[in-house]
């Protein structure tokens, strides 16, 4: 895109819509949603806000690019013979994304459900894409390779915001009580979750998220067997 007289004139480097963002997403990072607006992005870029809604045209706007950012990192091998394989390599690289960038969680999980799938951006549909055309290729029909992928991910979004829910108050802590803060709920009133504080204390979310895949993929595979999912 072109420079603006504004920006020619000053000698600034031009604004992008990918420029802004990566600046929003670095921002989301480090402080996030409520600390994100079009204030802080354009103090940020040192640009008036007008220049950037020659790019983006509200904050909704920004925080669909950034979940695009995000899922555009999430690349799916559909070529791979093993559908199962890719989709378990899939459900581990999005949980990697969802933990470097756990405050975009939340987008990730609710911004489509302020789009319509049409108009969604290019980067949020192409994991959906590919994910079909693997799929495809392995035998489902288009409508069970559809009802795969929403399972699918249906049970990611869910185990990580799970899995962002295990936060430890006290890690210097040996008691499991004391290092999860449960000492602070009445033991009358929450005795199961005081006698699971072992249990929390040991949340391993990799392993977690491999129970689940294993029940997951393993049942869609033998119904695949089967002849469909429908």
């Amino acid at each position: 895109m072109a420079s603006t007289s504004s920006e020619a004139d000053t000698g600034e480097r031009p604004i992008s819509r990918a420029a802004i963002l990566r600046t929003a997403l670095t921002l989301l990072d480090r402080d996030g949603e409520s600390g994100l607006s079009m204030r802080r992005i354009s103090e940020a870029l040192q640009r008036d806000a007008a220049v950037l809604y020659r790019h983006v045209p509200n904050k909704g706007a920004v925080l669909d690019g950034v979940v695009e950012i995000i899922m555009s990192e999430l690349t799916v091998d559909s070529t791979d013979p093993d559908w199962v394989h890719q989709l378990r390599a899939v459900a581990h690289e999005f949980r990697r994304l969802a933990l470097a960038h756990p405050h975009a969680v939340p987008l990730i999980v609710t911004r489509p459900l302020a789009t319509p799938l049409g108009q969604r951006p290019p980067g949020i549909l192409r994991p959906l894409e590919s994910v079909l055309a693997l799929l495809t290729r392995a035998g489902f029909s288009r409508a069970d390779a559809l009802h795969v992928y929403r399972v699918l991910f249906g049970y990611l979004h869910g185990h990580i915001l799970d899995e962002l829910q295990e936060v430890v108050e006290r890690p210097e802590e040996s008691d499991d009580v004391l290092r999860l803060g449960l000492h602070r709920l009445p033991v009358t009133e929450f005795p199961n979750l005081r006698e699971l504080a072992p249990v929390l204390a040991a949340y391993d979310g990799a392993a977690e998220l491999d129970r689940g895949l294993d029940l997951l993929l393993g049942a869609l595979a033998s119904n695949l067997g089967r002849g469909g999912v429908s």
